[in-house]
């Protein structure tokens, strides 16, 4: 399955949650806080409320909001299985370190898809370096900037003004506006996307 660029409302409504952050899904949810389709007030028949429903709810949830395809979260999840530690916890972690989360936490821009695109379209540097690799995955010490020319571009402007957006504990602030370093990896009670990781963990491991 290839990155969804579908409309974004549907899927929240599918997951019961804001995925991409977005006033229009907000107002989606309140206005019709129901899956979408003809069935979508009654739900689909059969069974509701199985485990497996649930497990792939939560891998739903996780893979739409860092907008990744089945093939590319699997094969995160098989590196965070692999690697000692709670592997629900090390899969967080590397979602979060990917170049394109980490310039959406930083505040520079409105959502992870439009932070996905100025990332391909090589508007960000790491440690001095054109970086147009969304999934990049920095490393602690990292620097990661806004090129010197993209930080006149309209939308960089108006997010870093408007959004306020506070970077969350394992970011510090870099010598300028559109600098940020990586203080240190993250720990889960860092990560504030809502998700029950161990859900995702079980699906995988059946």
């Amino acid at each position: 399955m290839s990155r969804y660029t579908g409309p974004r409302a549907r899927v929240s409504r599918r997951l019961g949650t804001n995925i991409y952050g977005t006033r229009g899904e907000a107002a989606a949810l309140e206005k019709r806080p129901y899956p979408p389709g003809v069935h979508g007030r009654t739900r689909r028949r059969g069974n509701q409320n199985t485990e497996y429903k649930f497990q792939l709810e939560e891998k739903q949830k996780a893979r739409f909001t860092y907008g990744l395809n089945e093939r590319q979260f699997r094969k995160v999840y098989d590196e965070a299985n692999r690697r000692d530690g709670v592997t629900g916890e090390n899969m967080l972690r590397f979602l979060e370190l990917r170049l394109d989360n980490v310039v959406y936490r930083a505040g520079w821009f409105a959502t992870r898809p439009q932070a996905r695109q100025f990332v391909s379209h090589g508007h960000v540097t790491v440690n001095g370096k054109r970086v147009d690799i969304p999934s990049y995955r920095v490393r602690k010490g990292d620097v990661i900037e806004v090129k010197a020319k993209s930080r006149e571009n309209a939308v960089v402007q108006w997010n870093t003004d408007v959004l306020d957006r506070t970077p969350p504990a394992w970011l510090e602030a870099g010598d300028h506006a559109h600098a940020i370093k990586v203080y240190n990896e993250p720990i889960r009670e860092q990560i504030d996307v809502p998700l029950r990781e161990q859900l995702i963990v079980e699906l995988y491991s059946k």
